[in-house]
């Protein structure tokens, strides 16, 4: 005890009080958390500092960083990087120790080192975060093999790497067409009796979303607060390319969740092309929480291959992924915990995006509104069903086992997060949503917007391919309803703003040429009416019901301009086969800005 006593003295600095060194080291002894990091957090004091003085009291060497050119001296293992805490490496042409010991390990090396005082000549103390930074490096050819290559090794016929060649591009934009211009040249030059037929397919899409309309909202119950002790460490993924600007917001919210600091494992995967990002985040590592993974250039240029890369040194029982705009509620990560734990049968869960900035514009505002309807209504239907469940890109939560049985993200799609829900329902691992919220940002303005939803778009559409080239595995995987509903949902998104679009035009353009008279009832003109109405009336329900949901109400209003926004929809999806076809892998990257003081201040107040 004396010598733990001595340790923790020096941790907390040379003008420290002996009796907070004895209060921090009983507590820290009671509540089972490492002494190093209790003292950090409750000291708040720079991670970085508290391990330097620690070294320096043992008579330890200290670096802030493996030095540069350092080679390792052994192999390492992908699957156990995340549990490596000393690593033997040459510098200099002399084998060096380096270590980043948690306070008993500082404890040992101490008492070695009075043994044996040569010792401080073969072993340098390191911050976690810059041993995890020299793994990265030294193990960067391997990690970049298993990020492009873990899912199309392990499971081929389910990743885009190896089943969009451009035949298949080309065939599928093609069908998709020819499909289009089928279902809206039928009314005019089929017969009569083809009228349920073709209703039926127009509105399937519409109608699925009109169930889950009638699904009622399952109230959450209240949940005892679950002591530190208690909790599992959470892993924290945030991708980052061309976002130094976001990283001070990232720190401070990621910073701010309601959940032990020793307990979060908070990585920043950026790619090293993003030299501004990568010196934006290494200023934020003096935080325990934090650490950084500097993804090397390779290709495919993707979020999902950043996060393959990272995963190996996720040490949590769970992980999530935030993006560069995320404002997680406080309390999310103890929320999910506590679903996981009542539902043990849920591998994944979907945490409620909510669009922070809908007052802004009437992009913003109808954006929205499909964002209130998809994830406060349509995906928590669909997780109750038991189907396949497209996922958001962001504040999705898995069990690590889980997301590593199913082979990760795929590295060559770009909606990662599509797919991925796909792959879990076709392994049997069930996906439910979460009340808890994420704020983001939508695109305030156009071109952003289309930007972004080229590419997912495109995304949905490699998801259709890769898991509909083989149908019959896939009916076998979810079974006959599931793999309906799957290819309704799926289709209906491709589909249905090119198809309520192209139905908008061409009924103005018969109208004006005398080819469509409103007041002459004849069935085709009913069933086209009937489409219409109710294509456009489900759409507009749900985004009322989820505007609702989710406080939003105000903007219900701007609403009535969702046949405008679909048809920027259906330019974007004929945009998107394009881009399919020619530069099916390319990454469309979204800008973000930082959140004013006093729009954060206006956000709190709603």
């Amino acid at each position: 005890m004396p010598r733990a006593f001595k340790l923790m003295q020096a941790i907390v600095g040379p003008d420290g009080d002996e009796a907070v060194a004895r209060r921090l080291l009983e507590d820290a002894l009671l509540t089972d958390v490492d002494p190093l990091l209790h003292a950090a957090f409750s000291l708040n004091i720079d991670i970085n500092t508290a391990l330097e003085r620690a070294a320096v009291s043992l008579g330890l060497a200290y670096f802030e960083t493996v030095p540069a050119g350092s080679r390792s001296a052994g192999s390492l293992r992908l699957e156990r990087l995340a549990d490596v805490h000393f690593v033997r490496a040459t510098t200099l042409g002399e084998e060096v120790a380096y270590a980043a010991p948690d306070f008993n390990g500082l404890m040992r090396l101490g008492a070695v080192n009075d043994t044996d005082p040569a010792l401080t000549r073969r072993l340098c103390i390191v911050p976690s975060a810059a041993l995890r930074q020299y793994l990265a490096s030294v193990a960067a050819p391997d990690l970049l093999v298993a990020a492009r290559q873990a899912l199309v090794r392990n499971w081929p016929t389910a990743t885009a790497g190896l089943e969009l060649t451009l035949a298949v591009r080309i065939g599928f934009a093609a069908a998709v067409m020819l499909l289009v211009v089928t279902l809206l040249a039928l009314p005019f030059l089929a017969a009569a009796w083809l009228m349920p037929v073709w209703a039926t397919i127009m509105l399937l899409p519409a109608l699925v979303r009109l169930t889950a309309f009638f699904m009622p909202n399952r109230a959450t119950a209240p949940e005892e607060r679950v002591d530190a002790q208690d909790l599992p460490i959470y892993s924290v993924l945030v991708p980052l390319r061309d976002e130094a600007e976001m990283v001070e917001q990232l720190s401070r919210v990621l910073g701010g969740l309601d959940y032990p600091g020793h307990r979060l494992d908070i990585i920043f995967v950026v790619e090293q092309r993003s030299p501004k990002t990568v010196e934006a985040v290494r200023r934020h590592l003096g935080n325990a929480r934090f650490s950084l993974v500097e993804v090397p250039h390779s290709m495919p240029l993707t979020k999902p291959k950043a996060l393959d890369f990272a995963l190996p040194f996720c040490r949590g029982e769970f992980v999530v992924v935030f993006d560069a705009e995320d404002r997680p509620e406080p309390g999310q990560l103890r929320q999910v915990v506590n679903q996981f734990r009542r539902a043990p049968h849920l591998h994944c869960i979907q945490a409620r995006l909510v669009i922070a900035n809908g007052g802004k514009g009437g992009l913003p505002a109808l954006f929205a509104g499909e964002y209130a309807a998809l994830f406060s209504v349509f995906l928590p239907a669909l997780g109750r069903w038991g189907v396949v469940m497209p996922l958001g890109g962001t504040s999705n939560h898995f069990r690590l086992a889980s997301l590593r049985a199913v082979g990760g993200w795929d590295a060559y799609n770009v909606t990662e997060d599509a797919d991925l829900g796909v792959r879990l329902a076709r392994r049997g691992f069930a996906c439910g949503t979460s009340s808890a919220a994420t704020l983001e940002d939508a695109p305030e303005t156009l071109k952003i917007w289309m930007g972004q939803r080229r590419r997912w778009m495109k995304g949905w559409m490699q998801t259709v391919i890769v898991h509909s080239r083989h149908p019959r595995q896939l009916i076998r995987d979810l079974g006959w309803w599931r793999f309906v509903i799957f290819e309704i949902v799926a289709l209906g998104m491709i589909l249905s703003p090119l198809l309520h679009t192209g139905f908008l035009l061409v009924c103005m353009g018969a109208m004006v040429m005398g080819h469509l008279e409103l007041l002459r009832l004849d069935l085709w003109t009913v069933s086209c009416l009937s489409v219409f109405v109710l294509g456009y009336g489900i759409a507009f329900a749900l985004q009322i019901l989820g505007l609702i949901r989710t406080g939003q109400a105000r903007l219900i209003p701007i609403q009535i301009l969702l046949p405008v926004y679909w048809i920027a929809m259906a330019w974007a999806t004929l945009r998107a086969l394009l881009d399919l076809t020619l530069k099916p892998f390319h990454w469309i990257k979204t800008v973000h800005r930082p959140v004013s003081d006093t729009r954060r201040r206006q956000v709190a107040a709603e």
